[in-house]
C-alpha cells in the first residue's frame, strides 16, 4: 500500500506541484484581498523606534543585539497583514520546487491509473 502511493507521488509529481501552488496563491489572494490595514500604535508612536531604545539596546547587548531585534521584527512582519499573503505565495512555490527536486522522477511506464491494484505476481 505504501509503495503503491509512492509510486502515485512520483508517478503524479507535477500535478501534485501544480496543484501545491494553485492553492497556495489562491489563498495567497484571499488573505490579500481581505487582510485589514495595520492598527495605528496606541501611543502614537512606537517605542522601539526611538534612538534611546536602540541605544540600551546596544548597551546592553551590543550591536548582535541590536541585529536580532531587528530580525525578529522582520520576521514578525512576515505574518501580518498583507505580507503573509506574499509569504503564503512565496512557501507555496517553495514547497512546490522542492517536492519537484526531492521526489525522484516516475520510471517510464509507471502510470499508477494503467496498472490494476492486484498485482498477479504478489
Amino acid at each position: 500500500m505504501e509503495q503503491d502511493l509512492a509510486r502515485v507521488i512520483r508517478a503524479r509529481r507535477k500535478d501534485i506541484a501544480a496543484a501545491i501552488v494553485l492553492a497556495g496563491l489562491i489563498a495567497a489572494l484571499a488573505i490579500y484581498l481581505t487582510a485589514a490595514p495595520p492598527s495605528e500604535n496606541p501611543l502614537g508612536y512606537n517605542p522601539e523606534d526611538s534612538k534611546e531604545y536602540l541605544r540600551q539596546l546596544e548597551m546592553y547587548g551590543g550591536k548582535a543585539n541590536v541585529l536580532a531585534v531587528e530580525l525578529r521584527q522582520w520576521f514578525d512582519s512576515l505574518w501580518q497583514g498583507k505580507t503573509l499573503a506574499l509569504t503564503v505565495a512565496v512557501l507555496s512555490v517553495l514547497l512546490a520546487l522542492g517536492l519537484l527536486v526531492v521526489v525522484p522522477p516516475a520510471p517510464d511506464g509507471a502510470d499508477p491509473a494503467a496498472t490494476s491494484r492486484h498485482d498477479p505476481r504478489s
